[in-house]
């Protein structure tokens, strides 16, 4: 059945699953196999630890876990007939490794361990797991292919070069990518397209996609022939099955040696026959990757639906101020959910003005969500009554304390809701306001999810005005775009009596936070350093009120929680 054709039938299974989810995960699986079979397929690719789903953390450490996941990979084998699937699990022969299972003829034939574990940003690999020995190839009806995971490929040299080296005319890459802005089109034009040129070899990436905690992965799944041009990319943001045939270089071992210098081996762990596919295949699809604005609102959408479905919430709850934080939660909740899943509170005081209250009822009338509205006066006139004697050892006059018994007035009641009906609240606060601690604990940052953790104010702006222009009518008044931000708890109040204007902050927390860049260095932006002394202190001072914030969704490179992990007790500054 062997074929001297360069052609290869490749599929890549870009799905969804659930971390721990194993019998799920693994039916999951064996319908992405089925489809690509019948595709024609003659070798199919499923993503990085998709039997017990990614990232795993401490499950891993659990045997029972381990032992689950590699007898649902076993079952999964049983069904593989005339197809090849590569299918990533833990695998545990006294050390546990990353790895990919090489299933076909009804068994797991070989095996791959991840050679290169990621240590950095939101991955602990090497907490769990061993890194492989080596390289590994496998002879498909004479085709050889070389086998990576993720990190194996983000660099140059072994094992995607050995694989290559030793006879490699297509390198695959089983992937759990996480998502951050604009990383779609990194990951395809800089690691993988920049691979396939440095190795002479096509290859093919099939990343996961989904919610999982704070983490989304875009999928965004590609295929580049040797000279690194995209042949094939899967849709962003959603599952998708991508079946390609792809015309493979000749085969490396008839022109290059079988060892790569340093002496190590690429060895072929598998020599699989299955049958050649007929009929022509349809052009494989090359979607265009999404605008910026798009792509993240996408992921907010996809990050927020899935930590909804995957724990098991029927139905969301939100504060609605008639604010920009609280109307883009709002609008990124009705397009994840439907309308008939959010609940929207309205809870004016005597220093809510006229103008956001009218505007929040707005907002709501325009996405079709329930709604609820209760008044907060007379709670806070009961705060007050309570806290009268205490609060009068200070001689001053009222002050911060008091302005934030309404935020956990309205904290309180937006959880008793939680409590009685089973919502997940989702809180409303921005990246900008969570840096610098503008923001109350047990008040507005009260709750089990924070939608726009990870979006800067400015962002938060550009991320309305697209999901109006998506509409042909305003469902966010213009009023609330051109309105001063204001927390109102108090009169006359503006973030910017408190705050620099946003435009000036986002700069300062993008430097500081993202890029960890010093205090002179963003002093030499242009920015008076006094203003940069200021947000720095800020910033530092509220690290303990962000280790008690709800997990939000990672949208930049460098998001607060695993991401950001700095000593609440600290005393160096800038």
């Amino acid at each position: 059945m062997r074929s001297d054709r360069g052609k290869l039938r490749i599929a890549l299974g870009q799905i969804n699953t659930t971390v721990g989810d194993i019998d799920r995960n693994a039916a999951r699986i064996t319908n992405a196999i089925e489809r690509a079979r019948a595709a024609g397929a003659q070798l199919v690719v499923l993503p990085e630890l998709a039997v017990p789903g990614y990232p795993p953390e401490d499950l891993l450490l659990k045997r029972h876990f381990l032992a689950a996941n590699i007898q649902a990979l076993e079952g999964i084998a049983e069904g593989v007939r005339d197809i090849v699937a590569l299918v990533g699990y833990a695998e545990a022969d006294g050390f546990v490794h990353n790895a990919l299972g090489v299933l076909a003829d009804g068994e797991v034939k070989a095996s791959y361990t991840k050679m290169l574990l990621p240590n950095y940003g939101v991955f602990d690999e090497r907490r769990y797991f061993e890194p492989g020995p080596s390289p590994a190839l496998i002879d498909v009806n004479g085709r050889i292919v070389g086998l990576t995971i993720c990190e194996d490929i983000w660099f140059p040299g072994p094992p995607a070069a050995a694989e290559a080296l030793a006879g490699g005319g297509l390198i695959v890459n089983a992937s759990a990518s996480p998502y951050h802005r604009g990383k779609g089109v990194v990951r395809e034009r800089e690691i993988v397209a920049a691979r396939a040129r440095e190795v002479g070899a096509a290859v093919a990436l099939c990343n996961a996609v989904g919610g999982q905690d704070e983490l989304v992965f875009d999928g965004h799944s590609v295929i580049v022939d040797e000279r690194g041009e995209t042949v094939a990319r899967g849709a962003e943001f959603s599952e998708d099955m991508v079946v390609c045939d792809i015309e493979l270089p000749p085969s490396g071992a008839e022109r290059r040696p079988a060892e790569v210098p340093g002496g190590m081996d690429a060895p072929i762990i598998g020599r699989l026959e299955v049958p050649e596919p007929s009929g022509t295949l349809e052009p494989p699809p090359l979607r265009e990757p999404l605008s910026e604005k798009a792509e993240i609102y996408e992921a907010l959408k996809l990050g927020l639906r899935d930590y909804v479905r995957k724990n098991g919430f029927k139905h969301v709850v939100l504060a609605l101020s008639g604010g920009i934080d609280s109307a883009l939660v709002a609008l990124i909740a009705t397009d994840a959910l439907g309308p008939d899943r959010v609940t929207c509170v309205i809870m004016p005081s005597p220093h809510s003005s006229e103008g956001t209250q009218s505007d929040a009822r707005r907002i709501a009338s325009n996405l079709g969500v329930d709604v609820l509205e209760l008044p907060i006066a007379d709670a806070m006139r009961t705060y007050g009554t309570l806290l009268d004697e205490a609060f009068s050892r200070d001689s001053g006059s009222p002050s911060l304390a008091e302005e934030n018994v309404q935020a956990r007035i309205r904290g309180n009641l937006v959880m008793a809701l939680s409590n009685k009906f089973g919502w997940l609240v989702l809180t409303t606060g921005n990246k900008s306001e969570l840096s610098v601690g503008y923001a109350t604990l047990y008040g507005d940052m009260a709750g089990g999810f924070a939608v726009i953790k990870d979006c800067l104010k400015t962002l938060v702006y550009r991320l309305v005005r697209y999901r109006n222009e998506l509409e042909d009518r305003e469902l966010i008044p213009e009023s609330v775009l051109e309105r001063p931000p204001s927390a109102e708890l108090r009169p006359d109040q503006l973030d910017q009596d408190s705050l620099p204007p946003y435009d000036v902050l986002d700069r300062i927390l993008e430097a500081y936070v993202e890029q960890d860049k010093g205090r002179d260095e963003i002093a030499e932006m242009g920015i008076p350093a006094e203003v940069v002394d200021d947000v720095i202190r800020m910033v530092d001072r509220a690290e303990y009120k962000r280790r008690q914030a709800p997990p939000g969704i990672k949208i930049t490179p460098k998001a607060f929680g695993r991401d950001r992990r700095l000593p609440i007790t600290n005393r160096f500054g800038g």
